[in-house]
């Protein structure tokens, strides 16, 4: 198999300027055309061009698949979402095999950057309301996978040994993890019949927020995947804290079980990757997986509740 090619700042310039000759125009740039950086230092992936788009390079011949797919999935979900998916406005191969696309750059900076407000929460919690409205066969026929829920027990379990082994390092207290008993985790058990579209990456850098707070757009659709809702609420509770999570997720219409399943599930995965990297076996910034932590195990009020009743049907 021939290896794929490694880009550089000459490619993505060369692309830049093969789009512009056909056609393509950014009137806030130079004559001499769009200044070309990387997004993050390092990156080889990802380049700035101007101040209006985003040039986003598939590594290999499997994100190419992804990023086919996911440029036809924006297209099916724009319509139902108030937040903005950013759009496409050139596409195709950069290497034999291997796709890009040109997307519109939407304005603002992260969540880490900026913190999400009350009407940000709102925003978030039409992310939620549009993405239940996105009709999973239509998903499905572009190539979108099913996933079956995680076994929130077996990741109670190691989340628990993983508590023990930072809370010997001074990285967590273990015995925050009791509140969290075998019994609460057979109570959690994803609910059947309530798969929908996921985003499934919902961390801070793919949530672009403005100095006020409102959450203004979402990037990084390549994972969208079809399964468990609480896996996106997790999502959130990593990247915007737990209780911003939590609220969404109520504003657009989920309820308890669906809350504390996502809740933990976040707050299960963070013990598991920082003690992963205190190990050896995770390569993530420190300072962001400690962050991560944080921001899972803020508490909210729904943990007040003691007992979910089995239901079927809606859930509490």
């Amino acid at each position: 198999m021939t290896q794929a090619p490694t880009p550089t700042a000459d490619t993505a310039r060369r692309l830049v300027r093969t789009l512009l000759k056909d056609g393509l125009q950014d009137q806030a740039d130079t004559a001499a055309g769009p200044e070309v950086r990387p997004v993050a230092e390092g990156g080889r992936f990802t380049w700035w061009v101007g101040t209006r788009h985003v040039l986003r390079l598939a590594p290999d011949r499997e994100a190419s698949l992804r990023q086919r797919r996911e440029l036809r999935l924006r297209d099916l979900i724009r319509p139902h979402l108030r937040i903005t998916v950013p759009v496409s406005v050139a596409h195709g191969e950069w290497a034999p095999g291997l796709s890009y696309t040109l997307d519109t750059r939407i304005t603002g900076g992260t969540a880490d950057e900026h913190d999400v407000s009350a009407l940000g929460e709102d925003d978030l919690a039409g992310l939620f309301t549009g993405l239940r409205e996105v009709p999973v066969r239509q998903a499905q026929a572009l190539g979108v996978p099913r996933i079956a829920p995680r076994s929130l027990g077996a990741l109670r379990r190691m989340a628990v040994h993983c508590a023990e082994r930072l809370g010997a390092a001074d990285e967590f207290d273990p015995a925050r993890m009791t509140q969290f008993t075998p019994a609460a985790a057979a109570q959690l058990v994803a609910q059947r019949g309530t798969d929908v579209l996921l985003h499934h990456h919902l961390r801070s850098e793919h949530l672009v927020v403005s100095a006020d707070g409102r959450v203004r757009g979402v990037l990084g659709w390549t994972d969208a995947v079809i399964g468990d809702p609480a896996e996106d609420i997790a999502g959130l509770a990593v990247a915007v804290g737990a209780p911003a999570a939590v609220r969404a997720a109520t504003l657009a219409g989920y309820g308890a079980r669906s809350c504390l399943r996502g809740l933990w599930l976040a707050r299960c995965d963070t013990l598991i990757r920082l003690a992963d990297r205190l190990e050896g076996r995770d390569g993530s910034p420190l300072p962001l997986l400690r962050a991560q932590l944080r921001h899972a195990w803020e508490a909210i009020l729904l943990e007040r509740v003691t007992e979910i009743r089995a239901t079927t049907g809606e859930e509490p």
